[in-house]
C-alpha cells in the first residue's frame, strides 16, 4: 500500500476543513475564524485539532497557493524559521523536506520532516502533509522532533484576486498540556500566525518579480530538480514511535508552531 495520498485523503480533508459539525468557535474577528474540534473520539485519543479560515479580499488564491510552496520566500516573512529544505520529489505532486523553528523559551526548538502532496483543480487547492520517518534525516539531539498527524491548507477563489484560505492541523499535544495554552492558542497565536501569512501574500508579487518569477516548480513538475525518492522508503512517524520526545514540554507542537 503507497504512503502517498490518494483521491479519498483529499475528500475527506476538505471536508474537515469545511464541516461544522463538531467544531468549537473560539475566534471570530475580522474575517477570520478559529475552531478546536470538540468530537466524542477527542476524549478517548486527545490529539489536538485546530482549524483556521479567513476571507482575503485582496489576494488571488492563485497567489496564496504559490507562497505556500515557495520555499525561498518563506525564508523572508517566516521570523520563527530555523531551516526549511525540500528533500526529495516523490511523485508530480508530492515530495518530502524538512522544516525547523524557534519556540518561545523555556519550549525547546522544533523540527519536522513531512511528506506534502498537493492537488490543483479549476475551483480549488489543496495540500496536505504528515510526518514521516526518513532514514537520513533522523531526530537531533539539539531539537524536539514535532509530530504532524494532518496538517494542510484548502483554498478557494472567491473572485480573481479574493479567496477563502482556510488551514487545518492536527498534532499531538506531548504530555500535559494546560487549559491555558489551548486558549492562548486559539484567540491569538493562530490568528497571529493567519495576519502574517495573509501579508505574505500581499508582498508575494513584487518579491516574486525579482527572484526568478518564472520558476515554479509546484506548477511545472518539469521544472523539478529535486532527486526522486521511492515513497516506500518512507514510513509514517507515529508519535508512540519517536525516538527523541521532549515529554517534559508544556505546550503543544502545535501551539509553538502556531506561536511563530
Amino acid at each position: 500500500m503507497s504512503i502517498l495520498p490518494d483521491e479519498a485523503v483529499f475528500a475527506d480533508f476538505k471536508k474537515q476543513c469545511l464541516s461544522t459539525d463538531n467544531w468549537a468557535n473560539k475566534y471570530d474577528k475580522e474575517g477570520m475564524q478559529v475552531w478546536v474540534e470538540t468530537s466524542t473520539s477527542q476524549k478517548k485519543n486527545p490529539v489536538h485539532k485546530i482549524k483556521c479560515k479567513m476571507t482575503m479580499k485582496d489576494v488571488s488564491a492563485a497567489t496564496m497557493y504559490d507562497v505556500l510552496h515557495d520555499g525561498r520566500y518563506r525564508k523572508k516573512w517566516d521570523p520563527a524559521m530555523l531551516d526549511t529544505f525540500d528533500i526529495a520529489r516523490l511523485s508530480a505532486n508530492a515530495d518530502v523536506g524538512y522544516y525547523s523553528w524557534l519556540c518561545p523559551k523555556p519550549i525547546k526548538n522544533r523540527d519536522v520532516v513531512s511528506l506534502r502532496s498537493w492537488k490543483v483543480t479549476d475551483e480549488e487547492y489543496i495540500i496536505v502533509n504528515f510526518s514521516v520517518k526518513h532514514p537520513k534525516y533522523p531526530p537531533r539531539s539539539d531539537l524536539v522532533r514535532a509530530i504532524s498527524v494532518l496538517t494542510g491548507y484548502f483554498i478557494k477563489p472567491i473572485g480573481p484576486n479574493s479567496c477563502t484560505f482556510i488551514y487545518l492541523s492536527q498534532a499531538d499535544p506531548k504530555g500535559s498540556l494546560p487549559k491555558w495554552v489551548g486558549n492562548q492558542a486559539s484567540k491569538v497565536l493562530a490568528p497571529r500566525v493567519m495576519r502574517s501569512v495573509h501579508e505574505a501574500g500581499q508582498n508575494y508579487q513584487q518579491w516574486k518579480e525579482q527572484n526568478s518569477p518564472a520558476q515554479k516548480p509546484w506548477l511545472c513538475p518539469e521544472q523539478n530538480v529535486l532527486p526522486m525518492m521511492d515513497p516506500g522508503e518512507l514510513s509514517i512517524q507515529r508519535a508512540d514511535s519517536l525516538e527523541n520526545v521532549d515529554e517534559s514540554s508544556k505546550i503543544s507542537n502545535l501551539e509553538c508552531e502556531d506561536s511563530s
